[in-house]
C-alpha cells in the first residue's frame, strides 16, 4: 500500500480561549464544538479547526505568518459585515485573484487568516 496523506485538521495558538473562542463563534456562526482551557475546536464540515493555547502547556511558539489558514465561503458580503462586526483589521485587502475573491484579516489573537469566496 502507497502512503497517503489528507489534511484533516490545523489548529492556530490563541492566548486567551475565552476570547477566542466568542471571535470564532461570531465568525463562523456556530458554537465551539468541543471547549477546552488548552484545546477548543470548531468542526467546519468535518475539518478540524483548533485553538490552542500554547502557554498553559509551557510551550515556546513563535509567531509570524508561515501557516496561513485559509476558510472559503459562499458569501464575502456576509463574511465582511461579521469581520466589520468583530473589529478585525483587514491585514490585505478584497482582491480578485484568478477566480476568487481573496482578503486576509486577524483574528482576535493576531493570527493572520485569509478568506476567499469563488467567483463562480
Amino acid at each position: 500500500m502507497s502512503l497517503s496523506f489528507h489534511l484533516s485538521s490545523l489548529y492556530v495558538c490563541v492566548k486567551d480561549m475565552e476570547r477566542a473562542i466568542r471571535f470564532y463563534e461570531t465568525l463562523l456562526g456556530q458554537k465551539v464544538t468541543k471547549k477546552d482551557p488548552v484545546y477548543s475546536v470548531f468542526d467546519i464540515d468535518g475539518f478540524r479547526y483548533g485553538l490552542f493555547a500554547h502557554e498553559k502547556r509551557m510551550e515556546p511558539h513563535q509567531w509570524g505568518n508561515s501557516c496561513l489558514p485559509s476558510l472559503a465561503v459562499n458569501r464575502m458580503d456576509s463574511a465582511l459585515e461579521r469581520l466589520e462586526e468583530l473589529n478585525s483589521e483587514i491585514v490585505f485587502p478584497l482582491t480578485v485573484i484568478g477566480n476568487n475573491q481573496v482578503l486576509e484579516f486577524l483574528d482576535s489573537e493576531g493570527n493572520q487568516v485569509e478568506l476567499t469566496c469563488s467567483l463562480k
